[in-house]
């Protein structure tokens, strides 16, 4: 069984929301559902969620958009470079959580357990 954690963190690199994914699901699928019902002033994402339906949501919420774009993309837009080195927070977040053996490994056999240990691991990382 594969899956992907797909996670919204604040600007300290904090948890705030996740989806599962099954693994052969791209990442891009989960931004709906992880930005719903949330303001923010920006996101901050790897070339995976670059697409255009993803920047034209962040326009109309006026959000900053710090998206790594494809390279084959036609009209490029510009990203704030000194911003974007941020996103090591989300990084370092996703490292703390593979420190937990049974989230690594994904022990777990259903998606309920294994979203209610990652509410439990996120909760020991939120308070060291």
């Amino acid at each position: 069984m594969t899956g992907k954690i797909v996670a919204l963190t604040d600007a300290l690199g904090n948890p705030v929301a996740f989806e599962l994914l099954p693994g052969q699901r791209h990442d891009s699928k989960a931004v709906a559902a992880l930005i719903e019902g949330r303001t923010f002033g920006g996101l901050i994402a790897d070339t995976a969620f670059d697409a255009n339906w993803i920047l034209e949501e962040l326009d109309r919420r006026q959000a900053e958009s710090v998206i790594e774009q494809h390279p084959n993309r036609t009209a490029p837009r510009q990203i704030d470079r000194h911003i974007y080195r941020w996103r090591h927070l989300i990084e370092n977040f996703f490292q703390k959580l593979k420190e937990f053996r049974r989230i690594a490994t994904r022990y777990d056999k259903t998606d309920k357990s294994y979203r209610a240990l990652l509410y439990a691991c996120s909760t020991v990382i939120n308070t060291r």
